[in-house]
């Protein structure tokens, strides 16, 4: 069973940490997003590295670093970023999101969900982390269901849940061709970028 990662399409474009920000370091900031936005994820990341350098404790271009390193693939290293924010800054909510993202998009929906619930600890009203947490747990209860088809091929009440699950996570276009995938398509909505 292959799951996708959290959509790409869907990624919440708001600028974080505004509080730690400053009008000095707001052109940095800009500037990487601008060169994300446009496709220059290398670029971006090189102008990342390269403030992160001078400013290694700033959790706002660390954050956007992480995210660039998702748009480039680089999950192990995008994991390894938004931990270390975790580590470093444990009041934000937001690189637990992103983390769960990333665990969602490697199947790892347990540990999906303990980040988002932790995100939604240091922020009860964090609208995006309260859908993802939506989202793992119904791909946790398609795992269940898809188990239960597998140890009791008799029990009629299974299929329709898990059908239902399918029909959540099938894209439009594929449900206006009424074609279900063999399991639930995708889960989505890490923080973004800021379209400043």
């Amino acid at each position: 069973m292959k799951h996708a990662a959290f959509s790409r399409l869907s990624i919440a474009f708001a600028l974080l940490f505004g509080l730690w920000g400053s009008a000095a370091h707001a052109n940095d900031y800009d500037d990487v997003n601008l060169l994300l936005r446009q496709g220059k994820a290398t670029e971006a990341l090189a102008k990342a590295d390269t403030y992160i350098a001078g400013k290694p404790r700033d959790p706002q271009m660390r954050f956007l670093r992480g995210v660039i390193l998702t748009e480039q693939n680089k999950t192990a290293e995008a994991i390894t970023a938004f931990t270390q924010l975790t580590q470093d800054f444990p009041e934000l909510p937001e690189p637990y999101n992103n983390l769960a993202a990333l665990y969602a998009s490697q199947s790892k929906f347990d540990q999906a969900r303990a980040a988002l619930e932790t995100a939604l600890k240091l922020s009860p009203n964090y609208a995006t982390a309260h859908e993802n947490l939506g989202d793992v747990y119904a791909r946790l209860a398609a795992q269940e269901y898809m188990r239960a088809q597998q140890f009791a091929t008799t029990n009629a009440s299974v299929a329709p849940k898990l059908s239902l699950i399918r029909q959540i996570f099938t894209p439009k276009a594929a449900a206006d061709a009424a074609v279900l995938p063999a399991a639930p398509a995708e889960v989505r909505k890490p923080v973004g970028r800021s379209t400043k």
